[in-house]
């Protein structure tokens, strides 16, 4: 029982996490040491043509091999940190192999594969010379630490006659039992050491990490702007199909009740009045605001019926161009309807003007929106406040990557310049 007890107090997962460290130290020497013949080789072959420059000739043969086996080395470090540490090393980006020599080349060019050559040929035999120090200090420490076991082992006359159990072999064991009780953390030095050169040759370089970065973000921007665009569509039809429904019966029961009942008094008589009115503009303000969610019209006929839309509820002349030779995408789509339905919103409020031009066309993989009026100009996207004004409009195209442009000189005319990507 008391056996046990003392076996509960050991704390086993430092050890076994020393193992696990000792074990990928052990694993790592003969990776480490792969590439390293063959670099001697070299250096052997230029040695003797520097002794004698017409005897040997440099071969580029080790260069050659070193190039061939760099992938599986790699590979097989990455494995072994999956095995023995649990660590997933990224992948840089690298050209698929193919069987053209122009594709061979690319790959042979590549920083990635470059970096991984360093650390082979280069970090590797470095990195074995740590390993080969840390199992050395590993091992004379388990050695001294049992050196009673192995005096005990001993037959008797050789213990009389060589060491025996002396001070001297309690400084050893006492020695020995520090270095075990030192040697995880020396282990995970070493360890992480080898994890972070790893990572910096084997992996991909920080440029590819903030492109991938970059990329992972304007993907998932770009979700989460599908996202929305999806969820007003939602909410317009939920509107569209329920609540205004049901607004656009009560109307008509209130038109009808103020019609057929012709015998009710004044006073109810002009609550149905009252509430029939109310029910009407209800449903007017019920539309503009599903207009301005998502218009049906811009889903089932695209931006130009959209756009004729707006310019007949306008009390200027607007002259409507869109030369599109298929629709964009949805999401591009409703921020150039957006942007344009602001623009000439603004242009009615603020700016005076007669008449007004839209313009929208593709050039290339650039959707181009042009908004022009000929009002008294003088407006100013900085002097606005964020998320008003144009600089909501710039927010929105910058939203999904686009430039926002507005030339408005003093006394007009202002011509508003919107550039949309669109997905190739």
């Amino acid at each position: 029982m008391q056996l046990t007890t003392w076996l509960q107090l050991v704390p086993v997962r430092p050890l076994r996490r020393a193992g696990h460290q000792t074990a990928l130290i052990a694993a790592g020497l003969p990776l480490h040491l792969a590439v390293l013949p063959l670099w001697l080789w070299l250096l052997g072959t230029m040695a003797a043509s520097v002794r004698a420059p017409g005897a040997v000739a440099v071969t580029p043969l080790p260069v050659l091999l070193t190039l061939v086996v760099t992938p599986l080395l790699t590979a097989g470090q990455r494995r072994r940190y999956r095995a023995l540490a649990g660590k997933d090393l990224p992948r840089p980006a690298l050209p698929r192999p193919g069987r053209t020599w122009t594709s061979a080349l690319r790959r042979l060019t590549t920083r990635a594969l470059w970096r991984q050559v360093c650390y082979h040929a280069v970090a590797g035999p470095l990195l074995a010379v740590l390993d080969l120090a840390v199992l050395a200090v590993l091992a004379a420490a388990l050695v001294a630490a049992c050196l009673y076991v192995w005096i005990w082992a001993l037959p008797p006359q050789w213990r009389i006659a060589d060491l025996g159990y002396t001070t001297q072999a309690a400084y050893i064991t006492a020695g020995g039992l520090a270095l075990l009780f030192l040697g995880p953390r020396l282990t995970g030095a070493v360890v992480r050491l080898e994890m972070r050169a790893a990572e910096v040759l084997l992996g991909p370089s920080r440029t590819e990490k903030l492109a991938r970065r970059v990329a992972d973000l304007a993907e998932s921007r770009a979700g989460v702007l599908d996202a929305a665009d999806a969820e007003r569509r939602r909410i317009e039809r939920d509107l569209h199909d329920g609540a205004q429904q049901r607004l656009v019966s009560l109307a008509v029961n209130l038109g009808l009740a103020r019609l057929t009942l012709g015998d009710l008094p004044e006073d109810a008589r002009k609550v149905i009045d009252e509430a029939h009115r109310e029910a009407k503009e209800a449903i007017a303000e019920l539309n503009d605001l599903v207009r301005g969610l998502h218009p049906a019209v811009l889903e089932d006929r695209g931006l130009d019926a959209a756009l004729s839309g707006i310019a007949a509820r306008l009390p200027i002349p607007v002259r409507i161009t869109v030369d599109l030779p298929q629709r964009p995408s949805p999401t591009l789509e409703a921020v150039a309807y957006f942007v344009i339905s602001e623009a000439l919103t603004n242009v009615v409020k603020h700016a005076r003007a007669s008449r007004a031009d839209v313009s929208v066309e593709r050039i290339g993989e650039t959707l181009l929106v042009v908004v022009a009026d000929d009002g008294a100009g003088g407006a100013d996207p900085a002097a606005a406040g964020a998320g008003s004004g144009l600089a909501g409009l710039a927010q929105r195209v910058a939203s999904v990557d686009g430039t926002f442009c507005c030339r408005s000189p003093a006394g007009g005319p202002t011509v508003l310049t919107v550039e949309l990507p669109c997905a190739p």
